[in-house]
């Protein structure tokens, strides 16, 4: 990724065809569909890459079974075919996990979910995804190709093999089934890169303020560049505001005022974290009743039990979304009943929330909710908005979007997304530096460098090798290196310690409690001074300001007490 001073003179200097708000897995997106298709293409994010709801996820790419509940089919076989096809552009960030639906004791089996899996089975065939014969056949003959097995029962021993926490609660059967996981971030972090290596320019901390027009059509944006304060000009002829549940903020009365705008209506999830010796996931995701119809989920992730999610309407600060006492009290409340544990607030390891870009119509006669699916709509200046979705959707809302683009200007230029691979899984070369190393679990260290950066992995380690300090972890027990920090900086336009805590690395949301004070957090403020020329008292000030950014997230629910 370029310097971000280098990606300001980019984006000041040139004109674009397309100028895309928003750095969310949409927006990178839209910048990665444009750029591919002969576009020169401008990217600015307000804050930091996947700061708003892509870094807030549950962390999977999935159909969603619960949307069958509401016979939202289309937004299931959708995203389950945009699963299958991640798996095998990204295969080593988007990768398989078996789930459970677990019947404890004497209950008797809900014959409903079994329809429903069977539901998914179909819809997640590739005979349903509209290709021909021979394409379904050239698909499924590559070496990345990767099909789930349908769902079947299994008994309760291999239950609580896959899940050890099962143990005490004697399962006696459970629906087994597959779905996908990744790292949210990473996910976008790595479609930027690609947008970046097909032409696009990316940029960080710029505030788009207002658009530029030139006879009543849009001409490009206005906004402020953070570090510096100074205002800048981008001309583009095309305008896309991928900017989620902050959609409406460019522009409102443009937005407001025309009638058949679909309007936001966010949605706050809560996630926790616990620690596998507090409950003992294992190796695959388990679906938890939650009482009235409901469900969560208790999933492996990084090490960690991944909890979660809630689904409360939200009126509150967009700016920093905290997880509420609520929220916490009945993630904790659900687990603890169906695994017997006796998990508190003490015990969490670390928490978010987020808000999910809801879509309701603006006709009160019309104000039927339409659930996650995406809606893009162009208002009278020109600007193209895209909202709704959800993480596993991206590919089919940015193709949507550019598509709009390509039919009003009369272009022939076909979207080319599906068969563009995500970055490049890491090979056995690119850990030759690790065995130099002085790291305490190496294996641990190369499976989540592997995971988050693939081929790049060997960037990161032969970093580490220059300089010893660069080898330790970040936070003790986590395979995470300070060299990430260094990266973060230098490749990925990242400026504060919360960039490197929250979305560079996740240990944020894994290790909160072991990020309490501006003294843990040093190695990681010194690293990006000295890449970004800090002098001691800004890297003090940035140590403390993690402080600030943690309390106002809401990352650390044990601290509260």
């Amino acid at each position: 990724m370029l310097s971000r001073q280098d990606a300001i003179e980019a984006v000041t200097e040139e004109e674009f065809d397309v100028v895309v708000i928003g750095g969310g897995v949409t927006g990178a997106g839209v910048a990665m569909d444009a750029a591919s298709r002969g576009y020169t293409v401008a990217l600015l994010e307000r804050r930091d890459w996947a700061a708003g709801t892509s870094s807030r996820s549950s962390k999977m790419v999935h159909g969603g079974l619960r949307y069958l509940q509401n016979f939202d089919l289309g937004l299931v076989r959708e995203a389950l075919l945009e699963r299958q096809l991640m798996v095998q552009l990204a295969p080593h960030l988007v990768y398989p996990t078996p789930f459970l639906v677990p019947t404890l004791g004497e209950e008797k089996r809900d014959r409903r979910i079994g329809i429903g899996l069977n539901m998914y089975d179909v819809m997640a065939s590739v005979r349903a995804s509209g290709m021909t014969r021979r394409e379904r056949a050239a698909r499924a003959e590559s070496a990345d190709y990767w099909a789930p097995d349908r769902h079947r029962t299994i008994d309760g021993a291999e239950a609580i093999d896959l899940v050890p926490a099962l143990a005490p609660r004697d399962p006696s059967h459970a629906y087994l089934f597959y779905d996908c996981q990744t790292d949210d971030v990473r996910l976008v972090l790595t479609i930027l890169g690609e947008a970046e290596r097909l032409g696009a320019v990316t940029l960080n901390g710029v505030e788009v303020t207002d658009l530029l027009e030139e006879n009543g059509r849009i001409a490009g944006i206005t906004g402020i560049e953070a570090e510096s304060g100074e205002a800048i000009a981008v001309r583009a002829a095309n305008v896309v505001n991928a900017t989620g549940v902050w959609a409406d903020r460019i522009r409102p009365d443009e937005i407001h005022d025309e009638e058949e705008i679909p309007r936001i209506e966010p949605s706050r999830g809560t996630h926790l974290t616990v620690s596998h010796d507090d409950l003992e996931i294992g190796r695959a995701a388990c679906i938890v009743p939650a009482g009235g119809g409901r469900a969560i989920f208790a999933l492996p992730w990084y090490g960690r039990t991944l909890l979660g999610t809630t689904d409360r309407d939200y009126e509150g600060d967009l700016s920093h979304v905290e997880p509420s006492g609520d929220d916490i009290d009945y993630l904790l409340g659900a687990t603890n009943d169906f695994f017997g544990t006796s998990i508190g607030r003490d015990r969490i390891t670390g928490a978010y929330a987020g808000v999910r870009p809801l879509i309701a119509t603006g006709d009160e006669h019309k104000s039927v909710d339409i659930s996650r699916k995406a809606e893009l709509y162009e208002t009278s200046s020109g600007m193209l908005t895209i909202t709704g979705g959800k993480l596993t959707t991206w590919r089919r809302m940015a193709k949507q979007v550019v598509d709009r683009m390509v039919e009003r200007e009369g272009r022939e230029a076909p979207c080319r997304t599906a068969d563009l691979p995500l970055g490049m899984p890491a090979e056995e070369k690119d850990f030759a530096d690790l065995g130099g190393l002085d790291v305490k679990a190496p294996d641990e260290t190369r499976a989540n460098l592997g995971f988050r950066y693939g081929h790049f992995a060997s960037k990161v380690l032969r970093l580490a090798t220059e300089d010893e300090t660069l080898a330790r972890p970040i936070v003790d027990g986590q395979p995470d290196l300070l060299a990430e920090a260094l990266v973060a900086a230098r490749f990925e336009q990242a400026r504060s310690v919360a960039d490197v805590l929250l979305r560079r690395t996740r240990l944020g949301i894994l290790a909160a409690p072991q990020l309490r004070t501006a003294e843990s957090v040093m190695p990681v403020a010194r690293i990006l001074g000295k890449e970004l020329g800090w002098g001691k008292q800004r890297v003090r000030a940035e140590a403390n300001a993690w402080l600030d950014e943690a309390r106002a997230e809401g990352i650390d629910p044990a601290a509260r007490h």
